[in-house]
């Protein structure tokens, strides 16, 4: 018998069309997972947005939440899209795959603008340190010193996605690794639950061009040096909080509508609400040359977009026409205000 989640949807109702990335992809591992915590969390698939640029990370938004709307948007320009869509209709979820790429070199810009302005999405950055659909050249995120067959070497420091989040206002930054199945999907599934924008920094290995054991975004590289900060669950607001016996200490982070990220320390004490540790962390990494994943950064304090703007409870997309224009007396009325001026 097929299982079926709380509005009675199957896994599979949660699939989009079928992967033509390369086998072994880390992209297809991070699409897995949104269709597990989507399922999980028996997301309505209409209420959803997927937002997509340029790049094979951009691809892969076509292979989860078929159901859900979806908009392919240019190189680097997606986080404009998405600020429009959530002004025509806040009442919909972006959910934004994008790579390093799209978000780190040419949307750069725009993902700090997105962030700033607090607009509540779930942005995914599948990061791989090369630009994959395009043969393999560096990215803004590769590694300073990084060699590549075809690309030679790469003498630029790198862009941390994390820290560019966290300085422009986030509330949620997260890094993880697409062969940290679990974490990924506990990530995913607390973002959704997130009161503004929550990116996650996903470390996702490109088979083809940047997979040798010497780069830090391979799989041997993930598997041997990953670090997790914390052990991470999340439990929905619904579910009855038990007492966890395993060793470690424990810490609940409630979120604004009642769900809990429970953190459980491994083998460094990390406050996640403190701003400046966040910092000083991802810097420490750099510094030792470390991958830590986990929850990095919360704060959930600052207002979304919509609500600073003071938009109504009603989308704009849903209002009638006489509630968005003027009428033509209006319209001269205004206009004769501006002539007498």
């Amino acid at each position: 018998m097929t299982q079926v989640n709380a509005i009675g949807l199957s896994k599979a109702d949660y699939r989009g069309a079928p992967s033509t990335l390369c086998a072994g992809c880390g992209h297809d591992s991070v699409a897995s997972q949104i269709i597990a915590a989507a399922f999980e969390l028996s997301l309505q698939p209409h209420t959803v947005i997927r937002m997509s640029g340029i790049g094979c990370s951009s691809k892969s938004a076509a292979y989860f939440l078929g159901r859900s709307h979806g908009f392919n948007s240019l190189h680097g320009r997606m986080p404009s899209v998405t600020t429009g869509a959530h002004l025509a209709n806040h009442t919909l979820r972006p959910l934004a795959v994008s790579g390093d790429g799209d978000t780190a070199s040419i949307g750069l810009g725009q993902f700090i603008h997105l962030l700033r302005r607090n607009v509540p999405i779930v942005y995914i950055v599948e990061n791989n340190g090369v630009y994959g659909l395009t043969k393999g050249q560096f990215s803004a995120t590769a590694d300073e010193g990084q060699e590549l067959k075809h690309a030679g070497v790469n003498h630029l420091p790198p862009i941390d996605v994390c820290a560019e989040a966290i300085l422009a206002g986030c509330g949620f930054v997260a890094r993880s690794f697409a062969g940290d199945a679990r974490q990924v999907r506990e990530l995913i599934k607390a973002a959704f639950n997130v009161h503004g924008s929550a990116v996650i920094d996903v470390i996702s290995p490109c088979v083809t061009f940047n997979n040798h054991d010497r780069s830090t975004k391979s799989y041997t590289y993930g598997k041997t040096h990953e670090t997790p900060i914390h052990d991470i669950s999340f439990i929905p607001h619904y579910d009855e909080v038990t007492v966890d016996y395993e060793p470690g200490e424990v810490r609940d982070v409630q979120l604004h509508d009642g769900p809990v990220i429970r953190l459980r320390k491994l083998n460094r004490d990390h406050d996640p609400t403190d701003r400046s540790a966040a910092l000083a962390l991802l810097e420490q990494a750099r510094a030792n040359n470390e991958f830590v994943t986990g929850l990095i950064y919360l704060n959930e304090r600052r207002p979304t977009l919509a609500e600073t703007l003071g938009i109504g409870s009603t989308p704009i997309a849903a209002l009638p026409e006489d509630r968005l224009r003027p009428s033509r007396e209006a319209f001269a009325a205004v206009m004769a205000e501006l002539v007498d001026g």
